[in-house]
């Protein structure tokens, strides 16, 4: 665990490779001490419909998931690493945002082969 789940206005993916600012959030967050690096999932997916209040009309929103129990701390850290890398690697994006959203260990379910 984490999860980061990003989305992006479509045509991002135009100018921007996409995979490889997947690829570099994975590495920015297997870097941290607080994750074992083969538990950390990345997905981004295109927005296609939108409507943003700032200019340019572009935007990027990671939400990152994390199990229950993490501090404020340790999660504002982790949102600021990820929005800090978003705006190195994404320069033009008009919004940038990134949320933490913690998840219930009781109640989660998965399955890995």
């Amino acid at each position: 665990m984490p999860h980061v789940s990003m989305e992006f206005s479509k045509g991002l993916e135009k100018t921007y490779d996409i995979q490889s600012v997947c690829d570099q959030l994975y590495d920015v967050l297997a870097d941290q001490d607080v994750f074992d690096p083969p538990t950390i999932k990345i997905r981004a997916t295109s927005v296609e419909f939108f409507r943003i209040g700032t200019e340019p009309q572009t935007f990027v929103h990671a939400t990152l998931l994390l199990m229950d129990g993490r501090d404020e701390l340790t999660r504002a850290q982790l949102n600021t690493t990820i929005a800090d890398l978003l705006r190195k690697v994404l320069p033009d994006v008009g919004s940038i945002t990134v949320q933490d959203v913690e998840m219930t260990l009781a109640s989660y379910a998965k399955r890995l082969l």
